[in-house]
C-alpha cells in the first residue's frame, strides 16, 4: 500500500494532538502512561512530539482511556487553530 504524503494541515493537526496528550499527561511519567495504554514509550513520545501525525485510532483510544480524556474532546482540541488550542 502506498501512503500519500501528509498535508501541512495534517502535520499541524498531529502536532496539536500530541500537545493535547502531553498536557493531559501532566506530571505522570511517560513510561507509566505508555505501559498502561499498551503502547511503547517510544510510540507515545513520537505522538506527543508530533512525529507521528496520524496515529492509529486504537492507539489514541487507549491513551485517551488512561488519561481520562474523551475522544470527542481530543478531536475538538486537535482540530482547533494553533493559537486556540494553546489557550485551553
Amino acid at each position: 500500500m502506498v501512503r500519500l504524503p501528509l498535508t501541512p494541515d495534517e502535520i499541524e493537526r498531529g502536532r496539536r494532538l500530541g500537545a493535547v496528550l502531553r498536557r493531559a499527561r501532566g506530571d505522570r511519567p511517560m513510561l507509566d502512561t505508555a505501559l498502561a495504554a499498551g503502547v511503547s514509550p517510544e510510540t507515545l513520545r513520537k505522538i506527543e512530539s508530533g512525529r507521528v501525525a496520524t496515529p492509529a485510532f486504537s492507539t489514541i483510544a487507549a491513551i485517551a482511556g488512561v488519561l481520562d480524556l474523551s475522544l470527542d474532546e481530543i478531536w475538538a482540541r486537535a482540530n482547533r487553530p494553533a493559537d486556540a488550542s494553546l489557550a485551553s
